[in-house]
């Protein structure tokens, strides 16, 4: 099997994104008067989308919709205006992704974050012309682990999902991959490594990860 295309989960894969969205959680929580979580909490409660997200942070008598959408807001302004505070690659990202471009294969980011989210952070901290496609949530649309997203992404790099491999930190991405039909290599560095470890492969540094696709998924 020859991969051609390989799919990115962003938050906690490509970035480390975790205090700049805690903080912002944080900020909607103090905003209604709810207690905060310590930002190392988050790693279990971000990677299922922004509603997921406010829903496991608020306290459980406090789960009225009104309330839940009133607090996404006040999230979701916080962290469009706040997501690039303490957002950083991970180190090796960027150097990953350069020798990736550079072996040919399509790329792209399929995130649960939302869409507008993905697109500003992934083109502020990474540039363009990486990515081939870069996707996050949207209304209407199955988030991870349905393959909605990465069906159509797929569809639109023009590449079977035999000849892809998705990358990501979490049960969520590696879910993903296998509804999709896609190989799968988990990260150890990200939000959740015990998660990422029954990935089809792991990977403990993005330096490795173009020798892990090499030798695993290229068969030249």
């Amino acid at each position: 099997m020859t991969v051609k295309a390989v799919l990115f989960d962003l938050d906690g894969t490509l970035l480390d994104t975790l205090d700049d969205l805690a903080d912002s959680a944080n900020f909607a929580l103090g905003h209604f008067g709810y207690p905060t979580h310590p930002v190392d909490a988050y790693r279990y409660f971000v990677g299922n989308g922004a509603d997921n997200l406010i829903k496991a942070i608020v306290p459980e008598e406090a789960r009225a919709p009104r309330t839940l959408q009133s607090m996404k807001e006040v999230f979701l302004e916080r962290y469009g205006a706040h997501s690039l505070d303490k957002t950083r690659p991970y180190g090796g990202v960027p150097e990953m992704l350069a020798e990736l471009k550079g072996m040919s294969f399509k790329l792209a980011v399929v995130s649960n974050k939302p869409d507008t989210n993905s697109k500003f952070t992934i083109s502020r901290i990474l540039g363009e012309g990486i990515f081939d496609v870069v996707a996050g949530g949207r209304s209407g649309l199955p988030l991870k682990p349905d393959p909605a997203i990465m069906r159509e992404v797929l569809g639109a790099l023009g590449v079977p999902p035999q000849e892809a491999v998705m990358v990501g930190d979490t049960s969520v991405d590696l879910a993903a991959a296998q509804n999709a039909g896609c190989a799968s290599i988990g990260v150890l560095w990200g939000f959740r490594p015990e998660e990422a470890e029954s990935a089809n492969f792991v990977t403990a540094h993005p330096s490795e990860l173009p020798e892990i696709i090499r030798k695993h998924f290229c068969s030249i």
